[in-house]
């Protein structure tokens, strides 16, 4: 089976694709951020080759763990087989638990679990059963993410320190809507600025 391992921090990276290999999975390609992750899934999609599981980080440069999710979700179709998502993640935050779920990923696992866990976990989802701690499925319930993806997405390039024209060009928008979105998140978060609203968000997962 193929395997796209995308980790933003190359010693968790290489270690993790160690285990990997001693688990037995051999065919591992890296990505070190989310865009490349995204970039290697589209090639793969194109040449009707797709990763049969993409083990992921959330919080990285480019694209989280999550958009990665999303875009798979919206983009697979009725493609069969589907590449699988299972999520690694330090944080076992409501809000990412939440919207990894409704993004369809397969499992959700904490960095601080077993080594053996994780060997567990990807043989049990590629048998197409969900692997998700009923710990953290509850912390999901009930806390409601309120920002949609546009502001968000604004929101975490906000927080990485990019100016208004830089956030636009990022997003292929003008500057205006940048602020309407930036608006709308600080409203909604009932924050004092762009940076006050990121750290809410971030803390909460839905950054």
């Amino acid at each position: 089976m193929k395997i796209l391992l995308a980790e933003d921090q190359a010693m968790v990276r290489g270690a993790l694709a160690a285990l990997l290999s001693l688990g037995g999975f051999a065919d591992i390609t890296q990505a070190e951020d989310g865009e490349q992750a995204l970039q290697l899934l589209k090639q793969h999609a194109l040449s009707q080759q797709p990763f049969d599981l993409l083990l992921t980080d959330i919080e990285m440069p480019g694209r989280t763990g999550l958009e990665l999710a999303q875009w798979l979700r919206d983009n697979q179709g009725d493609a069969s087989p589907k590449t699988k998502v299972i999520v690694l993640t330090t944080f076992g935050r409501a809000g990412y638990i939440k919207r990894a779920l409704e993004a369809g990923v397969n499992g959700f696992l904490l960095k601080d679990a077993p080594s053996d866990d994780l060997i567990h976990a990807i043989k049990q989802v590629m048998a197409g059963k969900p692997v998700i701690a009923p710990e953290l499925a509850v912390l999901a319930i009930g806390d409601i993410d309120p920002l949609n993806d546009k502001e968000r997405r604004a929101l975490r390039l906000a927080s990485e320190g990019k100016s208004t024209a830089d956030i636009a060009a990022s997003l292929f928008i003008v500057e205006g809507t940048v602020r309407n979105y930036l608006s709308e998140a600080i409203a909604k978060l009932n924050a004092a600025n762009r940076i006050d609203a990121a750290r809410i968000a971030r803390q909460k997962g839905w950054l």
